[in-house]
Formats: structure tokens, C-alpha cells, sequence
């Protein structure tokens, strides 16, 4: 580990050199090229030098508290050498964080894709609760979310909900929820109380800038036509809602929430560009955890990540293996808890990866 972190030190100072270079300073591109590695490096050389000036001053402290003739000054000494080696070891574990490969995209924006999967209306309902919790989440956070494309069951459900959240570090924490979330509850419609299990998917895709995914004019098909949605009769009279097709992937985005069709196309852009970049992320990365994937299955309850079970009051997640026994909280929005001990777990596994 000392190795590799010295290794990126030296880089470090080499990309500040060269970005200090009047031919480089003049090259924008170059610049920026350089600037992005070294931001990337910076905090891993920062812990490695402050864990170096803690381990010289716990040094120079054993020294004094070993060779001194003052007594007075030898306590103080070893009350020092206690807290610096405390300090020390909080610092070799920040250093070991600080040297696991940083997600790119962690500070981005994200769409989030909610769609029913297995238990016909009680899935749809399930995927309204799912949507419900993460607004809630984003609520918490100071985040804001607005929906970009919907598909109502007509009983307060939805075959598919796609929203935005928007906010500092959204990628970061809302990643660890793709997956099939699976439900056992008593649905409203069962006269004998007969427990039902359902499922509804979730992808997280981290929003895409335009430089990252080129969409060619000619690539698109856009369809035009008139909402089936809510709406009243505004939405009947004007052909508002969009459809595109990205031609060479078959990628389908439908958008029909707005009564613009200018502010439809952009929200369906939007979330073509996201998928396509998920696409690309895939094809570039072929080992990958689950966990980081944008697919999320077929909506199989079998391929749970996470199960909800009303009855008992109960939520685990499959993953790491966590049960909790506050449903309602969190339904309500209070998934800190969860979403840390699933970050925590894969920080483990990667750390594991990167010492090994």
C-alpha cells in the first residue's frame, strides 16, 4: 500500500509541474486533461502526507518521552505519544478509504426508473410506495425531484414511474438501490387476508452530460402524438407527447407529463442520453459488481435485492444480509441507515480488491 501511495504522490507533483508548463497553460484541453488527474489524486496524497507528519511528530514525542531528563516534560510526552497513535490509526484508515477506486459519476444527478415488476396491481402500488419513499429520501436531503415520464394503473399505482433527483452527491447514495424490491403485504382488495408477495425494479442511472453520449439528428425517430394520460381536455386536443427511438440501440423513451412538446422531448432526451451512457458504461466495464449495474433483472421476485414485509414489521436486505424492524420510517424516507451499510459493505470488498 506504501508503495502504491508514494507512486501516486510522485504523480501528483509531476502533473503539477507539467500543468505549471507556459506550453501546457496555453493548451485549454491538455490543461483540463491534466487538472482532472490531479484532482482525482489529490485526496489520497493529502491523507498520505498528513498520516507522514503524524507518524514524525509521534516520533520526535517517543523520543522526548524516552530520552528527556524533565520529568514534567516526559508525561506531557507520553500523553502526547497516546494521542498521536491514536491518531495515527484513524489516519492508516481514512489512507486505506482514500486508495478505493472513485465512482466518477458519484456527484452527478440521477434518474431514477421505477416500474412493477411480478403481483399485477399490487405491484403497482408497491412501485408507487417505492417512488413515494425516494422523494421522501431526496426531501431529507435538500435534493429536488421532478417526474419526467409516468405510467398511471388507474387505482393509485404505477406500471412505471421515471423522476429526477437533483442534489449534491445523489449518484453516491441513491447507486446502492437498483435492483428488484420485493413486498409481502395484505393488499386492500383481499377479502381473506391471504398475504401477497409482489415486486417492483429500480435503476439509478447517473445523469449524462451531452459530451459523453453523441446522439446523431439522423439516429432518431421522434413520434408525435396525443397523451392517454391525466391531463383533462387540454391534453386530448393537442398532440403534446413524444416518442423517440434511438435507431441503432432500439432504446424507446416515451414522454407525455407535460403539456409542452418541447418540454417533453427535452425530459425524454434526457433520459435517453442517461440510458445510453449506461449502455456505454457496460460495454467499457465487463466486471462489474452487481450493485453498480444500471440492469436490474427481469422483476422476478426471486432476484430480490431487498424485501418488505408488513406483517412483520420487517426489512432486509439481501445483500449484506441486514434485517430492521421499522417499515413505516422507512417507506417514509429514513433509508440513511440501509443505504450506509450496503456503501459500507461494498467499501469493505473493494478495499479488500485494492490491498490484496
Amino acid at each position: 500500500m506504501w508503495e502504491r501511495l508514494a507512486a501516486i504522490e510522485a504523480r501528483f507533483e509531476e502533473l503539477t509541474a507539467e500543468m505549471g508548463r507556459p506550453e501546457v497553460a496555453a493548451d485549454y484541453e491538455r490543461l483540463q486533461t491534466l487538472a482532472r488527474e490531479r484532482a482525482g489524486l489529490e485526496p489520497a496524497v493529502t491523507l498520505y502526507r498528513e498520516y507522514r507528519r503524524l507518524e514524525r511528530a509521534l516520533s520526535d514525542a517517543r523520543a522526548i518521552a524516552t530520552q528527556s531528563a524533565d520529568l514534567e516534560l516526559v508525561a506531557l510526552a507520553k500523553e502526547e505519544v497516546g494521542k498521536l497513535s491514536e491518531r495515527l490509526k484513524t489516519s492508516a484508515e481514512q489512507l486505506k478509504l482514500g486508495l478505493l477506486p472513485r465512482d466518477p459519476h458519484d456527484e452527478r444527478d440521477v434518474i431514477v426508473e421505477v416500474r412493477a415488476g411480478t403481483g399485477g396491481n399490487e405491484a403497482g402500488l408497491f412501485a408507487a410506495d417505492l417512488y413515494r419513499m425516494y422523494t421522501r429520501f431526496a426531501d431529507r436531503q435538500g435534493w429536488q425531484t421532478q417526474v419526467l415520464s409516468s405510467n398511471q394503473t388507474g387505482i393509485g399505482g404505477f406500471k412505471e414511474i421515471i423522476f429526477e433527483v437533483r442534489g449534491r452527491g445523489a449518484f453516491s447514495r441513491l447507486k446502492y438501490e437498483s435492483g428488484v424490491h420485493r413486498v409481502q403485504r395484505v393488499p386492500e382488495t383481499e377479502a381473506q387476508g391471504r398475504i401477497h408477495t409482489s415486486a417492483a425494479t429500480v435503476a439509478v442511472l447517473p445523469e449524462a452530460e451531452d459530451v459523453e453520449v453523441a446522439i446523431k439528428d439522423d439516429e432518431l425517430r421522434i413520434d408525435i402524438f396525443h397523451s392517454s394520460g391525466h391531463g383533462g381536455q387540454n391534453v386530448q386536443k393537442v398532440a403534446s407527447a413524444i416518442r423517440i427511438t434511438h435507431l441503432p440501440t432500439g432504446l424507446v423513451v416515451t414522454c407525455q407529463d407535460e403539456r409542452s412538446q418541447l418540454k417533453n422531448k427535452l425530459k425524454a432526451m434526457s433520459v435517453l442520453r442517461a440510458r445510453l451512457l449506461a449502455l456505454k458504461q457496460r460495454a467499457q466495464q465487463e466486471e462489474i459488481s452487481e450493485a453498480r449495474r444500471a440492469q436490474v433483472g427481469t422483476g422476478e421476485r426471486s432476484e430480490k435485492i431487498r424485501t418488505y414485509n408488513f406483517p412483520q414489521d420487517r426489512v432486509t436486505d439481501h445483500r449484506i444480509g441486514l434485517t430492521m424492524h421499522n417499515l413505516q420510517a422507512i417507506l417514509d424516507g429514513e433509508i440513511d441507515d440501509l443505504i450506509d451499510a450496503v456503501a459500507t459493505s461494498e467499501q469493505a470488498r473493494l478495499l479488500e480488491r485494492a490491498i490484496s
